[in-house]
């Protein structure tokens, strides 16, 4: 089975997007079809079937395909668009004044006045023409969607502009035959102004739209556009696109790494806040991975791309977000199921107020008012956008903070959560060694001594050689491996030890620090002995430490009435160690891979929504068991793919920060269902002509202007979201 994701041209509401998604899915091959509004785009998983058959198909549908999906790019409105319809606002304000200027005793206008009825209407007809060849693709949208029985807001468009097109041009010939009567029964202005609404509605909405999706657009950005590539001892800048996989490329003090890749020469602190959060640069050397974006302060450097394209780590993220946008959660799908009878409903309830009213003997002009009305005043757009605007919005919001979503359910279920689970190892802890303190009897400075402790350990192949960073370069002679004790190293004249208590017994030194010793054993540590010559000179205490995060991450969620709980296949005494020293009370220690996902299942059965936060291939089936599973950047592969988030920048608060988010977005997603629903309640009714004995009427030109102000209200109300600090 096959997946792509194609860019869609020509949807413009729910009821395309949920009528496209219905014609996919019913055609041979196709085994689903999931279509984005908001980004318009088609996630299409198929099988024996041609690219040239998809757009085949999207074409029979009433719409375009613009070929494969290659990422957001910016949706700039062209100029020629807005010159047109500056153009034709112009003239339209032309057109309403010799039209409508007579009722407010406005001046007239050369012969195009009431008193040349067939000069004035002959104007006004070939006005009409001019506003249908300017909304034609609304036209032609509308009929192949009515053709294929997948109705939307063009067919509403199209029924109401061409039944008042065709009813006015009847009126037209009988002005030409004399019949004067049949002026005021004419709405060819009325077809301009729902038309040149209509299309400039549009155009403020999709670039509204495009505010919504800037978080992810800086997320493309973030990798520069060219690169400089060696060869031999020549350097080439070329694009992006240009890079192979193994090419060695350049970087100097002040630019941007430009792929995934390795230093083979040279060392640099790099920037790479933008996916670990970290603001600290990071010091990279011969053999560090650098990240496409990451930008490096000082230092020059050579690195081999590793992962180009779609490969790199930036792509990843990019994909990640466009998929968890792309599927839809509960209140979405229901938004669209209620769009896809809404335009059916619509087009019912016209034809059956005409009739209504003919068979009541209201006039037939009034009669055909009303009905044209209440399809140019029904609006499907704010229902289509209520939700799936707001799940872009918030997508956004989780990728500025390290949050990546693979489901956009995971956003609607975060606002239940009450209960986190985390395991310890790589999760509260940062899963290698460190040093955790230091007892220094020598009358060297700490960083000198920790620094002397590194280059001996650099020889070593022992883990404990992982918690020590050289942070200047010494040469380490006559080095020599004891095995079941430690190392020996010999720097300048004196001869070093480093090891566990045995090089004591070994050499015969006497031991003297017993209760630093005791200290460090019990803060859990592994001690490591540094011997200069015959004397202890320090004791280094090294073990798994607890993220400098995660006490005031917890405190956080204990204010919002969160439980934090630790699971954990370790022994109950380190657990509780580690456990006390975050603020987590309580602990379920000692447990087997196999039966976490059966302790996630206890807290869900008593009532429990749970979110796992882990990082291992042991905590890979409690993560499917859990509401929400969340896995950490540093956590292994099984791990992410049996999570549902993927937090990429470690930093437990942004927790706190996602349930936030889901709160606020639900609470956005009614306002603006509420909105939808209650614009379409006043104003159908009135359309109908309900409230005419009170005076309360709407003409077709006003239905459209409403219509659009729904749409923006929907809009607006979803940026205000995304302005909102969390």
């Amino acid at each position: 089975m096959k997946k792509i994701v194609l860019k869609i041209e020509g949807m413009t509401c729910s009821a395309c997007s949920s009528g496209l998604e219905k014609y996919l899915t019913k055609q041979k091959g196709i085994v689903s079809a999931n279509v984005n509004l908001v980004l318009s785009i088609a996630t299409i998983e198929y099988e024996e079937v041609s690219k040239k058959q998809l757009d085949r198909y999207i074409e029979e549908a009433g719409f375009k395909s613009r070929g494969e999906f290659k990422g957001l790019e910016e949706n700039k409105i062209q100029k020629l668009a807005k010159i047109k319809c500056i153009g034709l606002g112009i003239f339209l304000i032309f057109l309403m004044y010799i039209s409508m200027g007579h009722i407010i005793h406005l001046p007239t206008f050369f012969l195009l006045n009431k008193e040349h009825p067939v000069l004035l209407s002959t104007f006004q007809l070939l006005s009409a023409c001019l506003f249908l060849l300017y909304g034609f693709p609304i036209i032609k949208s509308g009929i192949k969607n009515g053709i294929h029985k997948m109705p939307n807001m063009d067919t509403l468009i199209m029924l109401s502009v061409g039944v008042s097109f065709f009813y006015s041009l009847y009126g037209y010939i009988q002005i030409i035959n004399g019949k004067f009567g049949y002026f005021h029964s004419l709405y060819f202005e009325s077809i301009c102004m729902v038309i040149y609404f209509i299309k400039l509605g549009r155009l403020l909405e999709e670039k509204s739209k495009d505010k919504t999706k800037d978080a992810l657009k800086k997320l493309v950005q973030i990798t520069p556009s060219t690169a400089i590539l060696k060869i031999k001892d020549k350097e080439k800048q070329v694009s992006i696109d240009e890079i192979k996989q193994n090419d060695i490329l350049v970087c100097k003090t002040g630019e941007k790494i430009a792929v995934d890749g390795v230093i083979v020469k040279g060392s640099t602190y790099v920037d790479e806040s933008f996916i670990t959060g970290e603001s600290n640069p990071v010091l990279k050397e011969e053999g560090s991975k650098v990240i496409a974006g990451s930008i490096s302060y000082d230092g020059y450097i050579e690195y081999q791309a590793k992962k180009i394209g779609k490969e790199s780590t930036i792509s990843e993220i990019v994909k990640l977000v466009i998929e968890a946008t792309n599927t839809k959660n509960k209140m979405q799908k229901l938004a669209d199921k209620l769009s896809s009878y809404f335009v059916p409903f619509i087009l019912v309830l016209s034809f059956i107020t005409f009739l209504g009213s003919c068979i009541l003997k209201v006039p037939i002009d009034k009669a055909l008012l009303h009905a044209i009305t209440i399809l140019v005043v029904a609006c499907p757009c704010a229902l289509g956008l209520a939700v799936p605007l707001v799940v872009v919005v918030a997508n956004g919001l989780c990728a500025k903070k390290g949050l990546f979503l693979k489901e956009s359910e995971a956003l609607e279920k975060a606002r239940k959560i009450d209960t986190i689970v985390f395991d310890k190892t790589g999760t509260l802890t940062i899963g290698k060694l460190n040093v955790f303190q230091v007892y220094n009897y020598s009358s060297l400075k700490e960083q000198e001594l920790l620094n002397l402790v590194a280059n001996i350990e650099s020889f070593s192949l022992h883990p404990i050689r992982t918690a020590f960073s050289i942070s200047k370069k010494i040469e380490v002679q006559d080095f020599k491996t004891l095995n079941g004790i430690g190392i020996r190293g010999k720097v300048g004249n004196k001869v070093y030890y480093l090891g566990n208590e045995k090089i004591l017994e070994k050499y015969h030194i006497p031991s003297t620090h017993q209760k630093d010793y005791e200290t460090l054993v019990k803060n859990g540590c592994s001690i490591l002995y540094v011997v200069e010559e015959k004397e202890v000179i320090s004791l280094i205490g090294v073990r798994d430490v607890v993220r400098k995060e995660m006490k005031e991450a917890i405190q956080k969620l204990k204010k919002e009435n969160i439980e934090a709980i630790m699971l954990t296949g370790d022994n109950e005494a380190t657990a509780k160690m580690v456990a006390k020293e975050v603020g987590i009370q309580q602990v379920i220690a000692s447990v087997l891979p196999n039966k976490k996902a059966e302790e996630i299942d206890k807290l869900i059965q008593s009532g429990k929504k749970v979110m796992m936060v882990g990082d291992g291939i042991n905590d890979a089936p409690a993560l499917v068991a859990s509401t929400i599973g969340v896995s950490i950047s540093d956590g292994t592969d099984i791990a992410a793919d049996a999570s549902s988030v993927i937090l990429m920048n470690n930093d437990m608060n942004h927790l706190l920060d996602f349930i936030k988010i889901s709160r606020r977005s639900y609470k956005v997603m009614v306002e603006n269902l509420f909105w939808a629903f209650l614009y379409n309640f006043c104003m159908l009714p009135i359309a109908m002509g309900w409230f005419e004995r009170f005076g309360i009427t709407i003409t077709p030109m006003l239905g459209s202007i409403a219509m659009i102000c729904s749409s923006l209200t929907v809009v607006m109300n979803s940026l205000r979201f995304g302005r909102v600090r969390i």
